[in-house]
């Protein structure tokens, strides 16, 4: 048992030896080479091509309201009555990279135009778009879409909203998704 015991050790060292003669290492670890890539795109843009105009209108006794849809059709509720005269949703041309998809935020709060005379308000509400808005709706189709936005006015009576012209701006989001 001795001798197995001193061959044990001396083969022990023999191994020890080489292995430290030679520089031959066992690694825990690996290191690699890898490639990063990265593309920059153009940037999305908007440019409004048709401004929202709720058009020539009398509130009468009660007021109501004027809604303009996406399509540039109007529409009254209430005592409103239209007038002859220029209406149009806006529209705004959208471009960026081919066939991207975008999302499209319009107003969650009324927005507030006022009469430019006397600071008497109304409240633009209940906004819509073609296509709808949400997230991923738009699609870049040839690098550009059009989007057409409508909204409702609301009218109080003539003494709340006196003749005169009214004026306002507003925020829409394009992103990209």
């Amino acid at each position: 048992m001795k001798k197995t015991i001193k061959k044990i050790l001396l083969i022990s060292i023999l191994i020890s030896l080489f292995f430290g003669v030679t520089g031959i290492r066992v690694q825990a670890q690996a290191t690699v080479t890898s490639q990063v890539f990265a593309e920059v795109v153009s940037a999305i843009t908007a440019t409004e091509t048709s401004k929202l105009n709720f058009g020539r209108f009398s509130p009468e006794t009660a007021g109501g309201e004027v809604i303009v849809d996406p399509q540039g059709g109007r529409t009254t509720y209430g005592t409103v009555i239209l007038v002859a005269g220029t209406h149009n949703s806006a529209s705004f041309y959208i471009t960026g990279e081919l066939d991207a998809t975008y999302s499209i935020t319009l107003p969650t709060i009324p927005v507030v135009i006022t009469n430019v005379d006397n600071s008497k308000t109304m409240h633009v509400t209940d906004w819509s778009s073609i296509p709808i808005a949400g997230k991923g709706v738009g699609v870049l189709h040839g690098g550009s879409q059009t989007v057409n936005i409508g909204a409702t006015l609301q009218v109080g009576n003539l003494n709340d909203n006196p003749t005169g012209s009214y004026a306002g701006t507003y925020n829409i989001s394009f992103d990209y998704n």
